[in-house]
């Protein structure tokens, strides 16, 4: 008899509720597995970062004055949401437009 091929593609719940066979739902754990393992890292980095910023705020001796630049990579969809950020926040330019058309309150 032959033996059905385990799919090594991504799986989706649909795939593992339906085909639900062991070789399916093992590779589904491993992968959680595997998942849980890689956000432990992940927030150990982050640890690394908040330490490392905590030590620029002390050299400053001022919390908020250093302007960290945007990081070189692009990290879990934050960077979409600051661009999105930039894109409702007004320019000073069309904030300094904005003033000279508005009338001042008399």
């Amino acid at each position: 008899m032959a033996r059905k091929k385990i799919a090594t593609s991504a799986l989706s719940v649909a795939e593992i509720v339906i085909r639900a066979d062991a070789g399916t739902i093992k590779a589904a754990l491993e992968a959680r597995l595997k998942t849980d393992e890689l956000l432990v890292e992940r927030e150990q980095a982050y640890r690394r970062i908040a330490e490392l910023e905590a030590q620029i705020e002390e050299l400053m001796g001022e919390p908020g004055v250093f302007v960290y630049p945007e990081p070189p990579l692009p990290v879990a969809g934050f960077k979409t949401a600051a661009k999105s950020e930039k894109a409702a926040t007004p320019s000073p330019t069309a904030k300094t437009a904005a003033n000279k058309t508005a009338t001042p309150a008399q």
